[in-house]
């Protein structure tokens, strides 16, 4: 018998998050949780004042209510989900990584609170958002160890000991990692649509990934957050009619993280997820040039303003950079496959 939960949970995150849009979005409106748009981004943004935001929720009900019920289906008809989920180790690693991805969209969303109910334009303090962040991150990879995480794989190494030696040095790294990645694609997110559309590619990867693996808990919860992305792109492709915030940007960086350590490959997000790299690296640069020469690298950083600036339409820019993201989960999935 074929395993058919992936499918049914992408379907029911679709509808989920899709039909939740006639709900959250009106109820956003009526509480006056409209976007504030900042001077220091592109002038024609300004148009877009006053939209509902902090409709990432929807996505993370669209992702929890399908891998809900992708795994009660899956329990009583006997398919593999729940009968992966008897193991421990993998149960544990399940339920972190939602956990985690919902902790970091929690810590957006206290972000996004201040910002629009307490009119702190800049949300959270750095400082504040920092020890949130790390501390999250900090307890997944605790758990994951003492669930018993004992090696990472490496293209063209293979799996490698992170339990002794120099492999102790895998969990600062992945603190910094999972942290690092977490902003990168808040900050990807900037564009009507590009936050989702690049991450419903990044999650449609891991779901032919953790399939060809099989590992049907992680195929399951790619398909959700994919199915979820579509969804949550009917109302936000532009013109958008909610933002996610950073209440569902730190989710889906979450999601992605968690969706890496689930299949036992976190450095597959440097391929995977390099459009957010590319985007995060754009603002480090820009600020490190500046500092130097007190002029500006790029027209607008992050990436995707600077060729707004250029004049490409937000639509093209979407369409370019998520082919980007299509590319670099291509050639992530080719060393799954080949074992490099």
């Amino acid at each position: 018998m074929k395993n058919y939960t992936a499918v049914i949970s992408a379907v029911i995150a679709f509808a989920v998050t899709s039909l939740l849009g006639y709900i959250v979005i009106p109820y956003l409106r009526k509480l006056k949780f409209g976007q504030t748009i900042l001077d220091i981004g592109p002038k024609w943004h300004k148009e877009k004042q006053g939209t509902p935001t902090m409709g990432g929720v929807m996505i993370m009900a669209g992702v929890i209510i399908a891998v809900a019920i992708g795994y009660t289906t899956s329990a009583l008809s006997g398919e593999r989900f729940s009968y992966e989920l008897k193991s421990s180790y993998r149960l544990t690693v399940f339920l972190a990584g939602i956990v985690m991805a919902l902790c970091m969209g929690l810590i957006g969303f206290i972000d996004d609170y201040i910002k629009v109910v307490k009119k702190r334009n800049l949300g959270l303090t750095a400082r504040q958002k920092t020890f949130l962040q790390l501390l999250v991150s900090a307890l997944y990879l605790v758990t994951l160890s003492v669930a018993g995480m004992k090696t990472t794989y490496i293209p063209f190494v293979g799996d490698v000991d992170i339990s002794s030696g120099f492999g102790l040095l895998f969990w600062p790294v992945a603190l910094m990692f999972i942290y690092g990645f977490t902003n990168a694609v808040n900050l990807t997110d900037g564009l009507d649509g590009l936050a989702s559309s690049v991450t419903l590619v990044v999650a449609c990867a891991f779901m032919l990934a953790s399939g060809y693996l099989g590992l049907i808990s992680i195929n399951v919860v790619s398909a959700s957050l994919g199915g979820a992305c579509a969804g949550f792109l009917i109302w936000n492709a532009k013109p958008a009619k909610v933002f996610m915030g950073d209440t569902g940007s730190m989710f889906l960086g979450g999601m992605a993280v968690a969706l890496s350590f689930g299949i036992g490959r976190p450095i597959l997000l440097i391929l995977a997820g390099c459009l957010y790299f590319i985007e995060a690296i754009s603002v480090m640069l820009q600020v490190s040039y500046y500092k130097l020469t007190k002029k500006r690298l790029f027209k607008m950083a992050p990436l995707h303003h600077h060729f707004e600036m250029c004049g490409w339409s937000e639509q093209k820019t979407v369409f370019v950079f998520s082919f980007i993201a299509f590319i670099g989960c291509f050639l992530a999935l080719l060393t799954v496959i080949y074992g490099w």
